[in-house]
């Protein structure tokens, strides 16, 4: 382990642990060269890898991709099978299976959230992608729209956000997930001296919806906007504690751009301006649960500064939990003040400073596996050495779940019963997703507070429990329920064992 890293510990080894922490990883599919050249045993096997190197790193949230273009990394009707898993749109695996449904499994498994990544409007990378022949664009190519080289959907054609509202409400409809995921794409990032080709969607429909000719920009954030009500209120319809998440470009608006002086100091593209998404109106209408701007750049860059932007965005306080988009690689960049360590401790202490930034979100979640410059060492050893949960999404349901009983330990495992775990007709609101064991010392308060007593979040109700080298040592323990809010019951009673 290099110096930079040693040095970079210091602020994470005297802070305190934290008992509630977003925690999450990308996993992006698009683009992926890899898949379609192994067996579905062996693709298996990476993501039970990384889902394994995740959990040493202290990861509690996967993001998985499952509709990077208008396909399906899942059984589905609606849209064709991702040309990124076979190496051919529509063309199901060689060996039946579902990723989505085996993500979902496995992450739970591993006490982690799993967020369903899609994408709402991009349907190709480039004009040498083929569609499968049963896609949509060859039934309704009205509500398509060529730009530069990529195919979107019109996101100003009805049809086109009624169609991404049924793909998302199949998806919440029919898998266990723990939240529907959306990234920075929603009008395409411009392409210079080309407008994007919207003409005659702003002419059918702007003026019935009350915008005039001038108002075009308007119109278009009115269009995502739509899309994004319409998801929300979906998705609460089905499952009310399924959450939705927006990850936007780092920059909502630059202060040379708003005359009420309420943008950033910065210099870039911008989400309201470039890409027509005023996430901030919709976090404060309720349409999104968290927000996870993309803070992609070191601190001290001259137009994207890291600690403009996170500042920024926790006094504005929009509401909803607030996560950071971390880029992993600008985190080996050197240190302001101490050019001999990195930026890490200095990004890591804003996060954890800052009054409304709830956690983080690792890009790219691959990384992980490599572990760059120490990187996921670092995470494993110092920042997320404990297990944290989930802040709980107290605007959606705030009742603590029922306490669990019986906890008994015995032959090295350690079980327990609760009346609404995994029964049939039982509220979803207050039913048990995890569990929390809590281990301490023997003459240790139980202080479920202190996250280093964390010993594993689990989604069954028992847990074999590893032993201990050298002589037995007397422990108590604790356990709580955790539903799907996150919210966390009472301790149990606690039970005293030698192991």
């Amino acid at each position: 382990m290099t110096l930079l890293l040693v040095l970079s510990f210091t602020f994470a080894i005297a802070q305190p642990s934290l008992k509630r922490e977003f925690r999450g990883a990308w996993i992006h599919t698009v683009g992926n060269q890899q898949f379609k050249n192994m067996s579905t045993d062996s693709l298996k096997q990476l993501f039970i890898n990384t889902l394994d190197n995740f959990a040493k790193a202290g990861i509690n949230a996967v993001i998985f991709q499952v509709r990077p273009q208008a396909d399906a990394f899942y059984k589905s009707e609606l849209e064709p099978w991702s040309r990124f898993l076979s190496g051919t749109q529509g063309i199901a695996p060689a060996e039946e299976w579902d990723p989505l449904q085996f993500m979902i499994e496995e992450s739970h498994k591993r006490g982690m959230e799993l967020h369903a990544w899609c994408n709402p409007y991009r349907v190709t990378s480039n004009d040498t992608e083929q569609l499968h022949p049963g896609h949509l664009y060859f039934k309704k190519p009205e509500i398509f729209r060529k730009y530069g080289t990529q195919l979107y959907f019109d996101p100003g054609e009805p049809e086109a956000i009624e169609h991404t509202v049924k793909v998302i409400a199949d998806i919440v409809s029919r898998y266990d997930l723990d939240a529907i995921h959306f990234d920075d794409y929603f009008y395409p990032y411009p392409i210079a001296f080309e407008e994007f080709h919207d003409d005659a969607s702003f002419v059918k429909y702007a003026q019935k919806q009350g915008f005039e000719y001038w108002q075009k920009a308007d119109w278009r954030r009115n269009n995502v906007a739509t899309l994004i009500k319409e998801l929300n209120d979906t998705i609460k319809a089905i499952k009310p504690w399924v959450r939705f998440g927006i990850s936007p470009f780092g920059i909502h608006r630059n202060l040379k751009d708003t005359p009420d002086g309420s943008g950033s100091q910065t210099n870039g593209l911008s989400n309201y301006e470039q890409l027509y998404a005023d996430v901030p109106a919709w976090l404060q209408k309720g349409w999104v649960d968290y927000n996870v701007p993309q803070i992609y750049w070191k601190i001290g860059h001259p137009a994207a500064d890291y600690k403009t932007l996170i500042e920024w965005w926790s006094e504005k306080n929009f509401g909803g939990h607030l996560y950071i988009g971390q880029n992993i690689s600008t985190f080996k960049d050197a240190d302001l003040d101490n050019p001999l360590k990195t930026q890490f401790e200095a990004k890591m202490k804003m996060v954890r400073t800052l009054p409304n930034v709830h956690g983080n979100v690792w890009w790219p979640g691959w990384s992980i596996n490599a572990n760059p410059f120490g990187f996921s060492d670092s995470l494993s050893s110092t920042y997320q050495k404990y297990p944290a949960i989930v802040p709980a999404y107290t605007s959606l349901d705030s009742t603590a779940p029922l306490s669990v009983s019986k906890v008994t330990v015995k032959k090295g495992s350690i079980t327990w019963s609760h009346p609404h775990y995994r029964v049939s007709g039982a509220d979803k609101m207050q039913e048990p997703q995890f569990f929390a064991v809590y281990r301490f010392p023997e003459g240790q308060a139980a202080d479920i507070e202190n996250s280093s007593y964390l010993l594993k979040i689990v989604d069954s109700n028992s847990l074999k429990l590893e032993k201990q080298s050298g002589k037995k040592i007397r422990y108590t323990y604790v356990v709580t329920a955790i539903d799907r809010c996150r919210n966390e019951s009472l301790p149990s009673k606690v039970i005293t064992s030698s192991y």
